[in-house]
């Protein structure tokens, strides 16, 4: 496997850090592009594993923080839902000009949302893949609990996620509850591949549910059994990554 460190151009005009898994010849016979979780990054362990075992498999995986997030430029606080689908097809396009465009989807938890979302606007793709997803990004409302009543009051509230702090400000919940992705799911046009664990603690298994009903065929549905939210561990994630491999093939 080759891996190339690369930058590119967000939606907002930062500069967004990424890393492009290859083959070892070099000779993709497609490409991917993988979104990560909500305040995760590109290097974190099961997305990097997820691309490398990809990567052994001929598909090239370009993964890429978010604005403000890991290596990337920008202010997190001013991002949105919606600015990291824009940061999504942004990659897209440098995918498109620079290599080829991508025909996979990858994303995990809050970044599968955002490929749900954005898969419309990145014609070439012919496949997506959700892992932890869930069905409505506005949950994250909720799971910020009582930090949405003073973001509400206040405009801003800092929360502490996976032991960091990060601002959050009234526009990113507002932002979530515009978003309608059920409508979106239906009309997605794309084979999709679903995956989660029952014993998520995160994002419940019911948000697989509610995904795979709202799309149309091809679709297909895997059970993660035993893996958490994270897929923290290794033997999870290299069982997404055989099993996301064997099922596009169809689709490439």
């Amino acid at each position: 496997m080759q891996l190339q460190k690369l930058t590119f151009r967000g939606a907002a005009g930062a500069s967004l850090a990424a890393r492009l898994d290859l083959p070892d010849d070099g000779q993709p016979r497609a490409y991917a592009l993988f979104a990560h979780c909500f305040t995760c990054n590109k290097n974190y362990k099961a997305i990097a594993g997820i691309s490398h075992a990809l990567a052994r498999t001929g598909i090239a995986v370009l993964r890429f923080d978010f604005t403000g997030l890991g290596e990337s430029q920008g202010d997190f606080a001013d991002t949105n839902f919606s600015s990291n689908v824009e940061d999504l097809v942004a990659a897209a396009d440098f995918l498109r000009d620079e290599y080829e465009a991508p025909r996979l989807l990858i994303g995990h938890s809050l970044g599968g949302a955002a490929v749900l979302q954005g898969a419309a606007r990145i014609p070439s793709s012919t496949a997506v893949v959700t892992l932890a997803a869930p069905s409505d990004p506005s949950y994250l409302v909720r799971s910020l609990g009582r930090a949405t009543e003073t973001i509400e009051a206040r405009g801003e509230a800092e929360v502490t996620i996976g032991g960091q702090a990060f601002k959050i400000k009234k526009q990113f919940l507002d932002d979530l509850e515009q978003v309608h992705m059920q409508a979106t799911i239906h009309s997605l046009n794309r084979a999709l591949l679903v995956l989660h664990s029952p014993a998520d603690q995160v994002v419940d298994i019911e948000s697989a549910a509610r995904i795979f009903q709202a799309a149309r065929y091809p679709k297909s549905f895997i059970s993660l059994d035993g893996a958490d939210h994270l897929l923290s561990e290794r033997g999870d994630a290299e069982y997404a990554a055989s099993l996301i491999a064997a099922w596009v093939q169809k689709y490439l």
